[in-house]
């Protein structure tokens, strides 16, 4: 049996997981980090994308997150998450409205947009739906 390590997803709204895992993969703002029992301890910003907590060789779990921060702590990984879905949770087509609207803002040239805001839809929004991608390619 592998060492495993703790796994909390937090955030503002509710628990989304608390369990043991083998490994954790998150989209840390320098890269995509992966995390196993007795890791280093370290803090970092993550960005808008996937999080995979493998349980066991036949069980992996995928999280849809939008940003938040990780810890890592040698037994406890604690991801605390702007928001967080599980990736079979996931309104596809929400997320294809958002993706057309921040579209339709980015391509606005009156000058009203805020440009910043809809780039960080539009990255939500794919960031989403690959999540989504992976999910179903996964189980298929």
């Amino acid at each position: 049996m592998a060492m495993t390590i703790h796994v909390d997803i937090v955030s503002a709204e509710a628990a989304i997981y608390s369990g043991q895992a083998e490994l954790v993969v998150a989209p840390a703002e320098m890269g995509e980090v992966g995390i196993a029992a007795r890791h280093a301890p370290f803090l970092s910003r993550l960005k808008p994308g996937e999080v995979r907590v493998k349980v066991s060789a036949d069980e992996v779990h995928p999280f849809y997150i939008s940003g938040g921060m990780i810890e890592v702590q040698p037994h406890l990984v604690t991801i605390l998450a702007d928001s967080a879905i599980r990736a079979r949770d996931i309104d596809e087509m929400a997320a294809l409205e958002a993706k057309r609207q921040a579209e339709d803002m980015l391509a606005d040239k009156s000058g009203k947009l805020d440009y910043a805001q809809a780039q960080a839809q539009l990255v939500d929004a794919m960031a989403q739906l690959r999540t989504l991608e992976k999910y179903r390619k996964g189980r298929g």
